[in-house]
């Protein structure tokens, strides 16, 4: 075979090989060119920079080989219009923080339905588990809770000192329950983190963490159930818990789906599949630092001003019904306006 020959087959092989992720990319950026970036979908738009680097490589493997000149001079051209539809002009803060919280956000919550579901489900099971091992033993409780998340409280305690971790007396009180309540919230974001940064060994650490955060909330349960005290820590949960754990949940939803991604890469190479997961993911982290800063904040003002369990359970209600239309109700689209 002749070295032009040779050449020419090279190329038809390279285009093979790529020509399906060069037409994706070519059609999805003709529709941006033409202000159409509506129809295109949440994935349609995470994938594009995963497309563009893509093409990029493509194209410095197409000059190094020095393989045809048309192919290089399409892989030129396609790669200057992806990059003036991703960097070319750059949004205002404002512009971008509206299109986050119009649309980046929610649309990564909405891809992440069934991940969160499960998220949540582990975390039932770890709980509901956990409180039938310390109904039916108590000394289960210390072999679950952390003890500096105990805080000296257990099965051993009164009902009056278990009281006290609900509600501000004042003095001495209120500096422990908030030494408590910044334990509290510091743990249960490192658990959010470890659940996200260590969803990619195949999801298996992102579930037992979040069992075990579910089994923590259970043991505190039973305890509180023993003493007369079920609804005051229903009332107290509820304020910040519906944010802080559906929080949680997020992250692992998060972690699950670059975990899969990991593991069952599909028609995408891992590394590509990793990359469009992480995306997502990363839209859903930033969301649940937010969500936890939210957290913290109910938390003190349920621990300090509002001492009426009737009113912590309506605000915490209130806020998670305000999560649960934010994500999945209300309508979004693919542009974010000025106004």
């Amino acid at each position: 075979m002749s070295r032009g020959a040779s050449s020419q087959f090279a190329s038809m092989r390279f285009r093979e090989a790529r020509a399906i992720d060069w037409a994706e990319l070519e059609q999805r950026v003709l529709q941006i060119e033409r202000g159409k970036a509506a129809t295109l979908s949440d994935e349609d738009l995470l994938e594009l920079p995963v497309l563009y680097r893509a093409a990029l490589s493509s194209l410095s493997v197409a000059r190094e080989t020095s393989l045809d000149a048309d192919l290089i001079g399409y892989l030129e051209s396609l790669c200057a219009r992806a990059y003036f539809v991703l960097y070319g002009v750059q949004p205002p803060l404002r512009r971008r923080l509206a299109a986050f919280f119009g649309t980046g956000w929610p649309l990564a919550m909405r891809s992440l339905v069934r991940e969160t579901l499960v998220a949540m489900l582990m975390m039932v099971l770890g709980g509901v588990a956990a409180y039938c091992l310390v109904a039916s033993d108590p000394s289960w409780y210390h072999s679950i809770v952390p003890e500096g998340l105990a805080g000296g409280r257990g099965p051993q305690s009164s009902p009056a000192e278990l009281r006290q971790t609900l509600y501000d007396s004042g003095g001495d009180s209120n500096d422990m329950l908030g030494a408590f309540a910044t334990y509290l919230f510091t743990h249960n974001a490192q658990i959010a983190l470890m659940c996200f940064a260590l969803g990619f060994a195949f999801c298996v650490p992102t579930l037992l963490l979040l069992v075990y955060q579910g089994a923590i909330l259970g043991a505190f349960v039973a305890v509180f159930v023993s003493k007369g005290l079920g609804w005051p820590l229903t009332a107290w949960l509820t304020i910040h818990g519906t944010t802080e754990l559906f929080a949680i949940g997020i992250a692992g939803a998060a972690g699950l789906r670059i975990g899969m991604a990991v593991a069952f890469p599909g028609k995408h190479s891992r590394t590509a599949a990793t990359t469009r997961a992480g995306r997502t993911a990363t839209l859903a982290m930033i969301g649940v630092v937010l969500m936890l800063a939210v957290a913290g904040l109910l938390e003190g003002v349920g621990r300090q001003i509002v001492q009426s369990d009737l009113i912590r359970v309506a605000i915490g209600g209130t806020v998670l019904a305000g999560w649960l239309l934010y994500f999945y109700a209300l309508p979004v689209s693919a542009e974010s306006s000025d106004g």
